[in-house]
């Protein structure tokens, strides 16, 4: 009897989905050499047909960045739930949900719960700075955040008991392979590009930055490889050689401090977004985005009209991230091809002509988003005891009135000039 798993579909239009995104075994005994990407005859037709849906896909994320912070975090939301789609129905049977009613549903119950969670925690400061203009949103928006945690866990705990309950015979096998796999769903993939709405809070330099980095490293390792590669890189991903990775990274090197210098100068992509409002943001330019200049070598500036040259700070971190963009997030890819070997897909979907699925084109995003998240709260920001801070520490326990009476208090003390 086959692994159901692996069993296909029984009706014609899924079983005719999956035939068409399987990878035939014919080509997976071909040795590495026979799939590079300057041997296939069709590469032209498949260049022009990503291209295409590289450039809607640009166009797209190019509108929403122009909108601002929180449509950003509506099309990080967006395409993380088409991401969970394509892998819950990667594992999905048919005639097994079937005879489940209501079991895809307690999928999708303990997904939204674990966005509820997480979500909640990234943006808890940006939702009390945006309700206290109003009383009873800020005392609704306060009691939402202090019981967050047990909202969560008793949300989850129902989730669990609902699985349990809807545990039938001859299904057993395939329902725990589900609730594994879901949560297997939520840690590795859900977790990991939540991490991408915490950068866009921290500036959209952060979210925009690292996005083209690995952008500039799939397309300069595609042309090198589509033109130069002759050396197989690894052989979970046959159409990867070496003369693609080598020549990625220099191009992301290169890419690395050059972005960040045109980047860093527009300063509505720098500014942090405190709360929820949708507006540009303006702010006093932090000192990672305010240019240093160096003297050049004699030498050059012999030769050469410059005497000294400007140089932003981010600049020699984003080495540090074109870096990683290079050499680390790539293995992201590389999980991926992988995990859809192992299954026999070619693609987790195919949503974008020429790209596969969203989560054919996130693998390597979200490894980087963690990646920046770390590094900017480990290297770049400073711990800044403000008055702002001190002041949330005091009135977080106080009632709304107090807090305005405390407000009122030190405005009238600033007015009278007797704050020292």
């Amino acid at each position: 009897m086959k692994d159901q798993y692996c069993s296909s579909p029984r009706t014609p239009r899924a079983r005719q989905r999956r035939r068409s995104n399987e990878i035939p075994s014919e080509i997976i005994k071909l040795d590495g050499r026979d799939l590079l990407l300057v041997n296939d005859q069709l590469k032209y037709r498949s260049m022009w047909v990503r291209a295409y849906s590289s450039l809607w896909m640009l166009a797209g994320v190019s509108a929403t960045i122009y909108l601002g912070h929180l449509y950003m975090c509506a099309m990080v939301v967006i395409v993380q739930i088409i991401m969970a789609s394509e892998l819950f129905n990667l594992l999905r049977i048919v005639h097994q949900d079937n005879r489940l009613p209501g079991f895809k549903l307690l999928n999708w119950h303990f997904f939204f719960t674990a966005m509820l969670y997480v979500y909640g925690r990234i943006l808890r400061q940006q939702l009390v700075k945006t309700m206290t203009s109003d009383k009873f949103l800020y005392t609704l928006v306060s009691s939402l955040i202090k019981y967050q945690m047990a909202i969560c866990y008793f949300l989850y705990i129902a989730g669990f008991v609902w699985f349990i309950l809807s545990l039938k015979k001859k299904t057993y096998k395939y329902q725990f392979g589900q609730y594994a796999w879901t949560h297997m769903i939520l840690i590795v993939v859900f977790t990991q590009s939540a991490f991408i709405v915490a950068n866009i809070f921290e500036g959209i330099f952060w979210f925009l930055f690292p996005a083209l980095l690995i952008a500039v490293n799939d397309v300069a390792a595609y042309f090198f490889g589509f033109f130069f590669g002759r050396t197989p890189l690894i052989k979970l991903s046959p159409k990867k050689t070496w003369e693609g990775f080598i020549g990625a990274s220099v191009a992301t090197m290169i890419a690395s401090f050059t972005f960040a210098s045109i980047l860093g100068s527009f300063q509505w992509l720098t500014c942090p977004r405190k709360d929820l409002s949708t507006g540009w943001l303006q702010c006093d330019p932090d000192p990672l985005f305010m240019p240093q200049y160096y003297p050049l070598p004699i030498l050059i500036s012999y030769w050469f009209p410059w005497k000294v040259i400007a140089v932003l700070p981010v600049q020699w971190h984003a080495l540090c991230l074109g870096l990683f963009a290079s050499i680390i997030a790539p293995f992201g890819g590389f999980f991926a091809s992988g995990f859809k070997r192992a299954f026999k897909i070619k693609d987790f979907g195919d949503s974008i002509p020429g790209h596969g699925g969203f989560t054919d084109r996130m693998d390597c995003q979200m490894v980087m988003a963690v990646f920046v998240y770390i590094y900017h709260q480990s290297f770049i920001v400073t711990e800044d005891y403000s008055v702002d801070m001190f002041l949330d520490q005091i009135t977080r326990n106080l009632s709304f009135e107090e807090q305005q009476a405390l407000y009122g208090k030190l405005g009238q003390i600033l007015r009278e000039g007797l704050f020292i």
